[in-house]
């Protein structure tokens, strides 16, 4: 399957997670039919079934499932509006609110999540891939030999049918002065052309053993670790597909990987419990998966490579800061030394969800 492919697959899995992750987070909005439930035959006194808790009216169109993706996913009629927002300029906000038991309005922690998540995967994996693919062949074409050697032979074509139309002396002289020029240059690259034809040559007749990768043995005392780079080794691509794969499938896991290092930021706080570090957790999650689709789409678009690195240095810390102030309620002094100590705990974090991804990818 294409990187396009796969990012369309991760997107569209990454909806309909979200979308289901939504559904059990807040009561949707059913429409209040009467009659028995089509699922269980119960008498419906709302929209939904008392029972089974079935939707009371059942569509049958292509609109309208499209209208229940959309519903479901992010509630696109307002719920998505008072999300972002909120979490891009005022995340303590949010997340206190919605731990406060404030919660029809805003998208669910859990499908944001997902859902941003996807998006993140789907945004990198094809548009870095697609822009480097771009940039590399632009290189070859511009240091290639064999392409400029190509290209000056079609420039030798025509000049000499240029003087051959043209009957004045001197500008027939001009084009000589062009053509003696041109010819030089196609004799001086037609050198590392035709040696790297000999190499090409001798390379394709080389044995099948000496093309085998060679295989890093290691012994330093963890089995596991000199297994997983002997694999690696062996086939670095599959294993970075296999990381990449396994990135998103585990995504979730950084959250309890992540809730014992912010609980010990509060330890001493009987007001707030692994709840509440939770939704922060997520929407701080969230917050950064959506920023990473963010910078990529700038830099495909051509955004300075500095504004790009300069929002990437910045805008983590200060986002940090500003939804812990809000979310636990602390003084500047508190929220700016647990950010400090926020930044360590997403590094260590981070570092072992990679190195479970290593271990993962290489088995």
């Amino acid at each position: 399957m294409t990187d396009a492919g796969d990012g369309i697959g991760s997107l569209a899995t990454g909806a309909l997670w979200a979308r289901e992750a939504e559904r059990l987070a807040s009561p949707g909005h059913g429409h209040d039919d009467s009659g028995p439930c089509a699922n269980c035959g119960t008498e419906l006194v709302g929209p939904y079934c008392h029972a089974c808790g079935q939707a009371g009216h059942v569509h049958r169109n292509l609109s309208a499932l499209v209208h229940d993706i959309a519903h479901g996913v992010f509630h696109f009629e307002g719920k998505v509006w008072h999300t972002l927002p909120l979490l891009a300029w005022r995340p303590g906000q949010l997340t206190r609110r919605y731990v406060d038991g404030e919660r029809a309005k805003f998208v669910s922690p859990m499908a944001l999540f997902l859902f941003s998540v996807f998006l993140m995967f789907a945004v990198v994996s094809n548009l870095t891939t697609h822009r480097q693919s771009a940039a590399n062949t632009q290189v070859a074409q511009k240091t290639d030999p064999a392409v400029k050697l190509q290209a000056d032979q079609a420039t030798l074509a025509a000049l000499e049918a240029t003087r051959a139309k043209t009957a004045d002396h001197d500008a027939r002289d001009a084009i000589d002065e062009k053509i003696s020029d041109v010819k030089e240059e196609i004799q001086a690259l037609q050198i590392p052309v035709n040696a790297r034809a000999l190499v090409e040559e001798s390379q394709s007749n080389e044995n099948a053993p000496s093309k085998t990768p060679k295989i890093v043995h290691l012994d330093t005392g963890w089995r596991w670790l000199d297994k997983s780079v002997g694999h690696m080794s062996e086939n670095p691509q599959l294993t970075l597909y296999k990381m990449k794969t396994y990135g998103y499938k585990y995504s979730w896991a950084l959250i309890p990987i992540s809730l014992p290092f912010i609980w010990l930021l509060f330890a001493f706080r009987r007001d707030v419990g692994l709840y509440d570090h939770a939704i922060f957790s997520i929407y701080s999650l969230s917050f950064m998966s959506l920023g990473v689709v963010a910078l990529t789409l700038f830099g495909w678009i051509g955004v300075s490579g500095a504004i790009i690195a300069l929002l990437a240095i910045f805008v983590p810390p200060v986002h940090m800061y500003r939804q812990l102030k809000g979310t636990y309620s602390l003084g500047r002094f508190g929220a700016l030394w647990r950010t400090f100590a926020l930044l360590v705990i997403t590094s260590i974090t981070s570092s072992l969800f990679i190195a479970f991804l290593f271990y993962m990818g290489s088995e």
